[in-house]
């Protein structure tokens, strides 16, 4: 783009600030619509997963759909939840977006359903009209919207297992009449588990020798159930306008019980051998919005988002701990609530000024507010005051954005996307019992993508991308409330944010060439390195005056990541085959090696799978491998990365029309979650192993069309 063209952008943005985050982004459409293929045609990269091969294993929930998409990586935490991520890197440096906006409170993975999604889409590089707080990338979940026809469906299944009992339902309507249409998405779950959670405490001093041997033989049991509804509502106006309004609301109950006694083999006892505790979850979120899309007589459009959300949380948690006649015993009945608020507004011009181009500018703009109140007793002694017992506080984050963007079409053969974009966000937070934190963050934001098609070869492209990200420290990191363990230690140690925490800025560069030699069948090579600065690791210290360990998060310097990932897949008849390898490197120059890498960053991850199909039945099988390794925290402290392999293997028949079977095994392999730290001094290692074991499932599920 010239000078010329950037200043007049750049004066378009000041004056009107306009802008959204509706997906899609970025879009240079060649030859008919039906021909389109985002993935190849657009100048902006992008993975776009169908919703028919999100729903083929038949999941009951998003995080077990997402751990399939070639480069995204799923870390569960406990056996349950989970953090989704790009590049292997989790900690926010994956940002997760639906329908192009901020993920409402109250909705997570584990509890959202696949049935509900339109379309994934996987972002590797930035584009200026999503948020640039994605130093890993971005994965944009769009729910379903678009209704052509009269649809029915009704699911009904259950999942079960040694150790899970997950009955499910779902029930979609959707239906057009002339200029309007309508859809509703309800969804409803109940997971029961009961399972054992072993853990292994062991300690050595400087000469290597052991001098303590614990273990815990932990078991769990409780449930967690689910309810969602999406509603949708759309108008088609006079002059071709377009006015929709849509929703999201769900509700959360988790219960779980967990008996802990611990063994001492050798050395100290455990100041609390015996731990019984008790946990409550109740939360439920609301989310509405209204969206008006404007068509211009000479082409461009104007499209307008207002949203408001608001959901609110109930923990509850009693610990009984005891059993060391030199401690003596611990009662703790701990109730908190949180009540969150959030109103907004997007907005999108697209601009026709020039042939071959496609300028659009725009605007994010929004306020949220949390209230959180912690009260702690004992109920042996009501009338003891317990340090850090009762907090309350109250935050609120303010952010805006603006930003332009332009597609160009130098070419036919070749195509540029030139984008800037302004992100400011500022944390206010203020409470009773711990104090305040301030923080102010603005990036500026250049992007530049690129695609060019090879001469004589359509389907042969090669993508380049370079764009400025950042990453934000959230609410709960700059907190200095501090959230405390029961048997304290150097690898069970107390949580507390930090008020002086900085953002992380990155500067990232992507690479890759595609290439499509029949319809269907694909391979590529990706690159991809990202300098960060001012990375944020959670380091454990001591606490002389409160006697206790905490780990608190810190900036602790630069650090570079790099990724190189292959893709394939390809038809056979009627056989689809599919794999992806990516292989993760990283340093922090800040933590001394070797294994200074960035915390629990995947090493390499691949996936490998088929589909067949032939007249009413289909069947598939996927292996999802996930790498581990050690990682230096810092210098004292190590985190262990256990292997993780999944294999999941499906069938479906149609038993005539409009219904199907469809059975599913689940972790094949049982696969277990482990979880490995130690921290060391000059008089020894203490270690810490914490093993949620997994065992096979069986899934069955009735899906019917009417």
């Amino acid at each position: 783009m010239s000078p010329r063209r950037t200043i007049l952008a750049s004066l378009i943005v000041s004056a009107s600030a306009l802008a959204q985050d509706t997906p899609p982004a970025q879009v240079d459409v060649r030859g008919k619509a039906t021909d389109y293929d985002p993935r190849r045609d657009d100048t902006a990269a992008r993975i776009v997963v169908r919703h028919e091969d999100l729903v083929k294993y038949g999941d009951t929930n998003l995080l077990d759909a997402l751990k399939r998409i070639p480069g995204v990586t799923v870390s569960r935490a406990a056996g349950r939840g989970g953090e989704v991520r790009l590049q292997g890197l989790g900690n926010g440096y994956t940002q997760v977006l639906v329908d192009g906006e901020r993920v409402p409170p109250g909705v997570a993975f584990d509890t959202l359903a696949p049935d509900a999604v339109e379309r994934i889409e996987v972002r590797r590089a930035a584009s200026a009209d999503l948020p640039t707080q994605a130093i890993a990338g971005t994965i944009n979940i769009v729910l379903k919207k678009v209704v052509r026809t009269r649809e029915r469906e009704f699911k009904a299944g259950i999942e079960a297992g040694r150790d899970t009992r997950s009955p499910n339902a779902s029930l979609r309507v959707a239906d057009k009449r002339d200029r309007f249409s309508y859809s509703l998405a309800l969804e409803a779950m109940r997971n029961d588990f009961d399972g054992d959670v072993p853990a292994r405490e062991e300690g050595f001093d400087a000469a290597g020798r052991p001098t303590l041997l614990r273990t815990t033989a932990s078991r769990e049991h409780g449930h967690l159930a689910t309810l969602s509804l999406v509603p949708r509502l759309a108008w088609t106006l006079d002059g071709g306008d377009t006015l929709a309004l849509e929703g999201l609301a769900t509700l959360n109950r988790f219960r779980v019980g967990v008996r802990s006694p611990v063994t001492t083999w050798l050395g100290e006892a455990a100041p609390y051998p015996r731990q019984d505790i008790r946990m409550s979850n109740d939360m439920g979120s609301v989310r509405a919005a209204l969206e008006w899309v404007h068509r211009f007589e000479g082409g461009g459009q104007l499209e307008t988002k207002f949203n408001a959300s608001g959901g609110h949380t109930d923990n509850g948690s009693d610990r009984d701990a005891g059993g060391n006649p030199a401690v003596g015993s611990l009662r703790r009945d701990i109730d908190s609530t949180g009540h969150d608020r959030d109103v907004g507004t997007t907005g999108k011009a697209t601009l026709p000024l020039w042939e071959g181009h496609a300028l659009a500018v725009g605007w994010d703009a929004g306020r949220a507010h949390r209230e959180d109140a912690r009260r702690e007793r004992d109920p042996t002694q009501p009338s003891l005051v317990i340090p850090h017992g009762d907090e309350r506080y109250t935050g609120t984050v303010t952010r805006l954005a603006l930003y332009a963007q332009d597609e160009w079409q130098v070419t036919p053969a070749w195509s540029a996307y030139l984008g800037t974009r302004w992100e400011g966000v500022r944390i206010r937070a203020d409470g009773a019992g711990f104090g305040s934190a301030r923080s102010w963050s603005s990036v500026f934001s250049p992007i530049v993508q690129t695609l060019y098609q090879l001469p004589g070869k359509r389907n042969d492209r090669v993508r380049l991308a370079v764009a400025r990200t950042y990453k934000a420290p959230g609410m709960e990191a700059l907190l200095p409330h501090r959230y405390t363990t029961v048997n304290n230690s150097q690898v069970e140690p107390d949580v507390q944010g930090n008020p002086n925490l900085k953002p992380e800025l990155a500067l990232a560069i992507d690479a890759a060439y595609e290439r499509e030699w029949a319809p269907g069948a694909l391979f590529s090579v990706s690159a991809s390195q990202r300098r960060i600065d001012d990375t944020t690791r959670n380091l454990v210290r001591f606490d002389a005056a409160a006697g206790r360990w905490v780990s608190q998060p810190e900036n602790v310097g630069s650090a570079t990541t790099r990724t190189l990932q292959l893709e394939t897949h390809f038809p056979v008849r009627t056989l689809e085959l599919r794999g992806d390898v990516a292989r993760n490197w990283s340093h922090v120059d800040g933590v001394r090696g070797p294994d200074n890498r960035l915390n629990q960053q995947v090493p390499l991850s691949a996936n490998l799978g088929a589909d067949w199909r032939r007249n009413r039945f289909s069947a598939g099988v996927n292996f999802a491998f996930r790498q581990g390794g050690t990682v230096r925290v810092s210098t004292n402290q190590m985190v262990y990365l256990h292997a993780q392999r999944d294999l999941d293997i499906y069938a479906a028949w149609k038993l005539g029309a409009g219904s199907t079977l469809r059975v599913t095994a689940v972790n094949v392999l049982g696969s277990d979650f482990v979880n490995d730290s130690s921290y060391a001094t000059l008089d020894g290692v203490l270690r810490n192993r914490i093993v949620n074991v997994r065992r096979p499932s069986v899934r069955a599920a009735f899906e019917a069309r009417f």
